[in-house]
């Protein structure tokens, strides 16, 4: 049986520790029952046999497991027990080593583990903070307490999607009931509407919302989507990354700032499960997360912030630029920053959808690569970032395959990485594929490969999944004034010059990140030659303010 320190179970939660070291098992239960053990019931083994009997215990006694704590000689055993509760947090307790071979470096990338634990630690504290840390993400996964919306539609009803996007990215507790099912119908009798209008939207303090627009979700949960202001010194047209960023700066710096996002605010980062390679986490953070903070700082610091507006024309009106919106308003700023990013060109195929962040990636992902050590790994497009990044790749994985829809590569791949990619043994391209499925146990663990040559699908085993056929930037709402290239990314800066019909008259040089009408920059993804990462972005968007007061003092 488990040696534990609390026979009281009362269906709390358990920790269960797994150390072949008996003097450290001891210290860490201890310890870990003095700060936790109200909360929670903290279990140990040493030998990991022991271990997965006594997880199968649990398991058959219906107890609930919230997180595991193994030494990194344990990794078998982490693979049993996350069968047996795949959404316990799996920690992984490391000697401090930060080579690139260490067990945490490629357990995480690939999902083994969760967090990680180095050991020794400074003093108690940063372990405790730490353990604290990962309870909470445990908690927060599961179904909530308290559910601030009930939510009644069909099942599989597409509008849920964003539903559950917005509330998700709000962090705002809700539950699915089913039309169908008795609790779904009740709601509804109770709510005293008759279902023609669907999804319905229930708030705990009785409020009806029926087949909410994005507007309509927006005034719900309390976002302000009516612009009230006509002037101000800079708008901000986009909330991502760079967008938010930009606001935060501005905002903190004393200017009038109003930033303006069509939808919610977030970005493509916004939907990202996990972003990896963010400075300051080292285990991730959830892209939602990291970007509701940042919206709350620009609204702290003063930002004036208006979601669910279309801004759908820019205009140069003498010493102001008008931002016209779809409502019909419009605002006159001194300056605008246009962080309206980029939409990556979706696969659509649901099943691998659903593991985005888990083993499928959009972009090259490249902070990946190391994990990848002698894994089977595919990519998905055929231009030269695909290219690139399978010859990256190569050096780390087992196998590379580049799944291409053309017949070859010849076409849309430079010279010099064909040749690259035909003189890696271990890349294998294989045209006319496509992805048609996917799956694993909360991470992909295989793909459906259709063939277009001789018309099969088959099933082949996969670590990680990079997708990388395209984006599109958002600028389709521009004038002609604003120079753009062949793909419709803005040029900036010193380019202009040197771009065929960007007609900068001014007497001076464009600042750099500057758009060919002076005063607008462009931040992040939407700009030429930007780098696809969230801290770039980030970067370019506090450096666009500090460009915007170059330009006001000019």
């Amino acid at each position: 049986m488990p040696t534990g320190t609390d026979a009281n179970h009362e269906q709390r939660p358990v920790l269960f520790v797994l150390d072949h070291d008996r003097t450290s098992l001891a210290v860490l239960l201890a310890d870990l029952t003095r700060r936790f053990g109200k909360d929670f019931i903290v279990r140990g083994e040493h030998s990991p046999h022991d271990a997965v009997i006594a997880m199968r215990e649990l398991a058959t006694a219906d107890e609930p497991v919230a997180l595991m704590l193994v030494d990194d000689d344990s990794s078998d055993f982490l693979a049993q027990a996350h069968e047996l509760y795949p959404r316990a947090k799996r920690v992984l307790l490391v000697d401090r080593d930060y080579s690139s071979t260490s067990p945490a470096v490629q357990a995480i990338a690939l999902g083994r583990a969760d967090y990680h634990l180095v050991r020794p630690w400074a003093d108690d504290e940063m372990m405790y903070r730490a353990m604290s840390e990962f309870l909470s993400s445990w908690m927060k996964e599961q179904e909530p307490n308290f559910e601030l919306f009930r939510i009644v539609a069909e099942e599989g009803d597409s509008r849920m999607l964003q539903l559950r996007d917005v509330l998700t990215r709000f962090n705002l507790p809700f539950g699915f009931y089913p039309l169908q099912g008795e609790a779904g119908r009740q709601l509804l009798d109770e709510a005293g509407v008759d279902g023609s209008r669907l999804p319905v939207m229930i708030r705990y303090d009785g409020q009806v919302t029926m087949d909410p627009s994005l507007p309509d979700l927006a005034r719900v949960i309390g976002v302000r989507v009516d612009n009230d202001v006509d002037t101000c010194e800079l708008a901000v047209v986009g909330a991502g990354p760079a967008g938010l960023t930009a606001a935060v700066y501005a905002a903190s710096e004393g200017l009038d700032t109003v930033l303006l996002e069509q939808a919610i605010s977030g970005g493509q980062a916004g939907t990202s499960p996990l972003i990896r390679n963010y400075p300051g986490f080292p285990h991730g953070i959830n892209g939602g997360d990291l970007m509701e903070r940042t919206c709350e700082q620009a609204w702290l610091m003063g930002a004036h912030i208006v979601f669910s507006q279309q801004v759908v024309a820019l205009e140069r009106c003498g010493e102001h630029r008008v931002v016209r919106l779809l409502d019909g308003s419009e605002v006159g700023a001194r300056a605008v920053v246009i962080a309206t990013g980029i939409e990556w060109r979706r696969l659509g195929v649901p099943s691998v959808e659903a593991l985005v962040g888990h083993g499928v990636f959009y972009g090259a992902a490249v902070g990946e690569s190391r994990a990848m050590q002698d894994q089977d790994v595919f990519i998905v497009g055929a231009g030269n970032s695909a290219g690139q990044a399978a010859v990256h790749l190569a050096r780390h994985a087992r196998t590379v395959t580049l799944l291409v829809r053309r017949d070859s590569l010849a076409k849309s791949m430079s010279s010099y990485l064909v040749r690259a990619i035909g003189s890696t043994r271990n890349i294998i391209v294989r045209p006319r594929t496509e992805v048609v499925g996917g799956g694993g146990d909360g991470r992909l663990e295989h793909l459906m490969i259709a063939d277009g040559t001789d018309d099969t699908v088959e099933q082949v085993p996969a670590a990680a999944l990079f997708l990388m056929i395209g984006a599109e930037p958002h600028t389709q709402w521009l004038p002609d004034a604003i120079a753009r290239d062949e793909q419709g990314y803005l040029v900036t800066g010193p380019e202009l010059r040197a771009q065929p019909g960007a007609l900068w008259h001014e007497a001076r040089d464009p600042f750099p990140l500057e758009t060919s009408m002076p005063g607008v920059f462009a931040a992040g993804d939407v700009r030429r030659d930007s780098i696809k990462r969230v801290a770039s972005a980030v970067g370019e968007g506090a450096t666009a303010v500090r460009l915007v007061h170059e330009h006001l003092r000019n």
